[in-house]
């Protein structure tokens, strides 16, 4: 089925991720913490875990480092005991803003957060607030040239949910939570690399913002990804490249 153009959109978030390489190791190392923690230091039996150890080692992260964080979630090693916390707010426009944390002091966290909406011409809401605009999907994204047809095929014989085509010509094939690993692991093994793998939380629609609405939207959400304890920031504005 045919998509809304997302291609331009992922390409410009995933270059300003790439100029804050410096917060990536910090994030990825509180997700190895959380989901060792919460699901055990056996990276056969906990998928969580499997996926930030991916992104470990996509991010350059040595091994050593690695397992000492483990060990440190699993109890083998003194550590910090993060809380997963996730707030809800409307920015520029009423696009909505999902913000998850990770943190060890969440009085410090919520006050950071909501002093950000507010100076940046957003509103933190209540729990709930703008959930439901989302849906919780693992997310592959092809790049433009790749085969429709062939994608579909690999895609769907693995257990996806959906593909979309972007106007783009980009690829999007989306699954449940639970079906990531196995869709990833079908298309990497067809020589189908995606440029995007991720679990994420996907807008159902998109605001379109421009001018000086987009620039002030994107100024809020740089601000809220540069506070320390902010793990990823969803959001459904479209904004331009």
């Amino acid at each position: 089925m045919a998509g809304h153009s997302k291609w331009a959109n992922i390409q410009h978030r995933k270059g300003r991720q790439d100029e804050k390489r410096g917060k990536i190791w910090t994030r990825v190392i509180r997700e190895i913490m959380v989901a060792a923690r919460q699901g055990g230091g056996d990276l056969n039996a906990n998928p969580r875990l499997r996926l930030a150890v991916d992104k470990a080692k996509a991010a350059n992260m040595p091994a050593d480092t690695i397992k000492r964080n483990i060990d440190k979630a699993t109890g083998n090693l003194e550590g910090v005991n993060y809380e997963e916390i996730r707030y809800e707010g409307y920015g520029i426009g009423g696009a909505a803003i999902i913000v998850d944390t990770m943190t060890d002091n969440k009085v410090r966290t919520v006050a950071e957060v909501r002093h950000v909406f507010s100076k940046y011409g957003g509103n933190l809401g209540t729990e709930g607030s703008v959930a439901f605009q989302f849906r919780h999907v693992g997310q592959l994204v092809l790049a433009p040239g790749q085969s429709e047809d062939r994608v579909m095929e690999v895609a769907l014989e693995a257990g996806a949910d959906d593909v979309v085509a972007d106007e783009d010509g980009a690829i999007e094939v989306l699954t449940v939570p639970s079906g990531f690993e196995a869709v990833k692991n079908a298309l990497e093994a067809a020589g189908l690399q995606p440029e995007v793998a991720e679990v994420t939380m996907r807008p159902e629609n998109t605001i379109e913002l421009s001018g000086d609405d987009a620039a002030r939207m994107q100024k809020l959400l740089d601000m809220l990804e540069d506070l320390d304890d902010v793990q990823d920031v969803f959001h459904n504005a479209a904004l331009p490249s």
